[in-house]
């Protein structure tokens, strides 16, 4: 779908684009569920674990699962709801760009999986959403997604 077309069936339909302050917010508040939930998974681990650099140690080694358990949070609220926890408090939604619907469970997880990447080189694929007049990050473009206000 072509630019001038996504903007015509955005104004046909009365949709706007989220804000870049709502999705900051709506990252933080992911973020940190995120990190309350993998404490909660390992909080027996971090226990035991004797000094400081021990508990890096420890967190270094886990980095994978915190990437997967990201992955399967971000997939299944988007596929189930269309925007996660954080998402949903800020109001606004991740839509398919080519039915205006939640993204089927393919583009969520490819968009969850990218988003892991932009993530981990820097948050270059965010970044990229500020010179984007449709506000795509790497990761809306690789799920075929835009996120827009949901009231």
């Amino acid at each position: 779908m072509t630019e001038a077309e996504v903007i015509e069936k955005f104004e046909r339909e009365n949709i706007t684009l989220a804000s870049f302050p709502k999705r900051f917010f709506a990252y933080i508040i992911d973020e940190v569920l995120v990190s309350f939930l993998f404490v909660m998974i390992y909080i027996g681990s971090i226990k035991e674990s004797q000094n400081v650099e021990e508990t890096i140690n420890m967190i270094n080694g886990l980095v994978l699962y915190i990437m997967i358990l990201k992955v399967i949070y971000q997939t299944f609220f988007v596929w189930m709801y269309g925007a996660t926890l954080g998402k949903i408090f800020m109001k606004i939604k991740v839509i398919s760009i080519n039915d205006l619907e939640n993204p089927l469970l393919i583009y969520a997880l490819n968009r969850s999986t990218v988003r892991i990447i932009s993530e981990s080189i820097f948050y270059l694929g965010f970044i990229w959403a500020f010179m984007n007049p449709k506000r795509e990050s790497w990761h809306d473009k690789a799920g075929r997604t835009l996120v827009v206000d949901a009231f």
